[in-house]
């Protein structure tokens, strides 16, 4: 029986792990075929064709072979068309790929959240002061499209219309739930509403990045409750490494005061 090949995959890489001295594992998230394991071998030898190619947040081409659960990379290519996150860009970027690790299982394509996140990693290297509406826009059609994410229209618990002059909490277990007017988190109907419109509009990422922007500071602690309850985790593994970062960069900020507070964002 011919070895199943397939060519030209777009891709991009998510995370790296050693396999031998001269070998990786790679978690790729494609287009057509969802998030699959690679074995790349000898790609850590300095000859190697891969070596300057494999990197996170790079827009690929990939050509694989192989029907087991982890396939043999073939061939690699840069793909082009925006440069490569850096800095608080790239601490981003690393959440996203935290996310897309822990919540899509393995060959369950979503080719239009493949899209969404090639969007979302090229706003973020263009688009210094626009990160955490493209953080959650992303958040948002990610739990949208592994179906995690509660209808943003109606109340969980009783399907009711949102009462125009009310306001609702998201709760990982029920849906939207009715909130006190003085509950810092809560949003408006009309937010929801929107929210629930971008989504099902024909442009969903940049629609709902222009509603999350208006409602960044409320929308960010509910859908971080709602992705820890889905991902069985109290941290992801990139905040706690902004934490590490600020804990490092406070006593030093304290010490010079003439010194600007740090501009590191919150995934």
């Amino acid at each position: 029986m011919a070895t199943r090949r397939t060519s030209e995959e777009p891709a991009f890489v998510l995370h790296r792990y050693d396999w031998s001295e001269s070998s990786l594992i790679l978690e790729v998230f494609t287009r057509h075929h969802g998030r699959i394991a690679l074995v790349a071998k000898g790609v850590k030898k300095p000859t190697s064709q891969f070596r300057p190619v494999l990197l996170p947040l790079q827009p690929l081409a990939l050509s694989w072979g192989g029907d087991a659960e982890v396939r043999t990379l073939k061939a690699a290519q840069w793909q082009g068309g925006h440069v490569m996150p850096t800095g608080d860009a790239l601490l981003s970027g690393s959440y996203l790929n935290e996310l897309l690790m822990r919540l899509l299982a393995r060959d369950d394509p979503h080719p239009g959240l493949f899209d969404h996140y090639a969007l979302a990693v090229q706003l973020l290297a263009e688009k210094a002061d626009a990160q955490q509406p493209i953080l959650r826009a992303f958040e948002l059609l990610l739990l949208q499209s592994v179906g995690l994410l509660p209808d943003l229209g109606c109340e969980g618990s009783t399907l009711a219309p949102l009462d125009d002059a009310g306001v609702y909490v998201l709760s990982p277990e029920s849906g939207l739930c009715r909130a006190n007017e003085d509950d810092a988190q809560a949003l408006g109907a009309g937010q929801w509403l929107s929210l629930q419109a971008a989504l099902q509009g024909p442009d969903p990422f940049i629609a709902s990045l222009r509603v999350c922007a208006a409602c960044q500071a409320g929308l960010q602690p509910q859908l971080r409750a709602l992705l820890h309850y889905h991902s069985g985790v109290r941290v992801f593994r990139t905040r706690q490494l902004l934490l590490d970062v600020q804990s490092l960069v406070r006593p030093r900020m304290a010490a010079e005061p003439g010194a600007a507070a740090s501009g590191i964002p919150s995934p």
